[in-house]
């Protein structure tokens, strides 16, 4: 039984988007992730850290998620800033039961348990300034609440935290965001989000007493983190 992460899998198997396109490590990228992720066994959990499909609405995303159901084991699906199919649960898991797709739970304010470990989270949030030059504090004071939510639902045990948006990469952090991870004690965060050339501003390792890791499929060479 083991824990892996990956996020940003940008599947496009009933869009015209696939990220083929970019070149580079995307050439081919379908059959990588087929291979990486071959190493999930029907024991494990997966948590996939958002930006998973590029169909519109759940119809248009459902070859992704006969994808993503494919996968062996749990998987745990948080929101990407990509995922334009997120509507609500009640939704998403309805239309889980209608085509048959398995062991597939969405991390939206709630938290999920591991053995003694509880997996958080949320989407996160960039704190970028929009055409008029305004943050949206609205959205960012939501995705706060929603890990908050998250966390307080651990309770006591120990508590690793998921997010799509890196809280902090060279040049930029959020504090609100790491205080929040700080304050409940949160041992290790995985994030994605960042591609290409962005990979070098990746901020790894222990600041404030949380572990952070990179867990972008291009980043892991479309293979997943074995976490535990």
């Amino acid at each position: 039984m083991a824990l892996f992460a990956i996020g940003d899998l940008h599947l496009s198997l009933g869009a015209d988007k696939p990220m083929d396109v970019f070149g580079g490590a995307w050439d081919g990228y379908v059959d990588k992730l087929r291979a990486g992720l071959s190493i999930i066994g029907p024991e494990d959990t997966t948590v996939l850290c958002g930006d998973l499909s590029w169909g519109m609405d759940l119809e248009a995303a459902l070859p992704d998620f006969r994808f993503i159901s494919a996968i062996p084991g749990r998987k745990i699906l948080l929101k990407g800033n990509h995922d334009y199919w997120w509507s609500t649960a009640k939704k998403f898991y309805a239309f889980c039961r209608q085509y048959e797709l398995e062991n597939m739970e969405l991390l939206h304010n709630c938290c999920f348990f591991y053995g003694d470990l509880a997996i958080c989270g949320t989407r996160g949030w960039f704190y970028e300034e929009d055409k008029d030059g305004e943050h949206d504090e609205k959205v960012f004071r939501r995705e706060l609440g929603r890990l908050e939510t998250s966390l307080k639902a651990a309770g006591e045990v120990e508590k690793y935290c998921f997010l799509h948006y890196p809280p902090r990469y060279r040049g930029y952090e959020c504090p609100e965001l790491i205080a929040l991870m700080e304050r409940y004690g949160v041992r290790q965060c995985c994030y994605g989000h960042l591609h290409g050339g962005s990979h070098k501003l990746a901020v790894q390792g222990l600041h404030g007493g949380v572990d952070y890791r990179m867990v972008s499929a291009d980043y892991l060479g479309f293979r997943p983190l074995r976490l535990l």
